[in-house]
């Protein structure tokens, strides 16, 4: 039998208690303010920020890794190229983006998350674009509202939800169809592959939903895909 910890246990006691209206009117009613005070700080911080693109990416990638040395070019590019760069303000790859934008001299913007472990905010982060959040689902609302454009870089299951949440979102037309590039094509080939052969398969996506996003391997293909991509509008990214 699967033992749980002490703290896991409580949270799954807790969901499981039937609280009365006073319980009710007490925390749930009190977390909606603090739901509100997360969206307020981020829509006053971003809405000025302009032009950014969001690099997704593992916070566990160590500063020698190679996949470190391509979201700071490809951020650098970025920044060169006139856009703003987000990420969710951990490290590993995170810090390698910010990292990279700072040294172009562009926007730096970290979203971070309050975690039990692995994440605390990078140094690269601009001073008046650092946020940090307690709900998830409210930091992935600023990734989706304040971004031009989506990278993503090798990660785990928060990559992952990051990503996907840009393609339905772009899919099912509840943003505009902005450029979204995997860098990596060796990492992500498996997941594409699995996707061509069940899920399309299943008929559970449309095939066309593959040109959502591309798929690249270097920094110079990312920044030129996006690059190219509002070049196409006639736009810039001081638009």
């Amino acid at each position: 039998m699967l033992k749980k910890e002490g703290n896991e246990e409580d949270k799954i006691r807790e969901a499981l208690h039937q609280k009365d209206w006073t319980e009710t009117k007490t925390t749930d009613s009190w977390q909606i303010f603090k739901i509100m005070a997360e969206f307020v700080e981020g829509y006053e911080k971003l809405s000025i920020i302009g032009p950014c693109v969001t690099i997704f990416g593992s916070a566990r990638t160590n500063q020698d890794h190679p996949f470190y040395k391509l979201a700071e070019e490809t951020a650098y590019r970025l920044a060169k190229a006139g856009f703003g760069v987000i990420t969710g303000g951990g490290p590993g790859i995170m810090e390698a983006a910010n990292k990279g934008a700072k040294m172009a001299g562009g926007k730096s913007a970290g979203l971070n998350i309050s975690l039990p472990f692995e994440q605390h905010p990078n140094p690269f982060i601009d001073s008046d674009k650092s946020l940090t959040f307690h709900y998830f689902f409210i930091r992935k609302v600023m990734f989706m509202k304040y971004s031009q454009g989506f990278i993503a870089l090798p990660g785990g299951f928060g990559t992952f939800d990051e990503l996907f949440e840009a393609i339905t979102l772009i899919q099912t037309k509840k943003i505009a169809r902005f450029p979204i590039v995997l860098v990596g094509k060796e990492y992500w080939a498996g997941l594409l592959k699995w996707i061509k052969n069940k899920v399309i398969a299943e008929k559970n996506i449309s095939k066309n939903d593959l040109d959502l996003f591309v798929l690249v391997d270097t920094p110079e293909e990312a920044v030129k895909h996006i690059d190219d991509f509002y070049k196409s509008y006639s736009l810039s990214p001081n638009f």
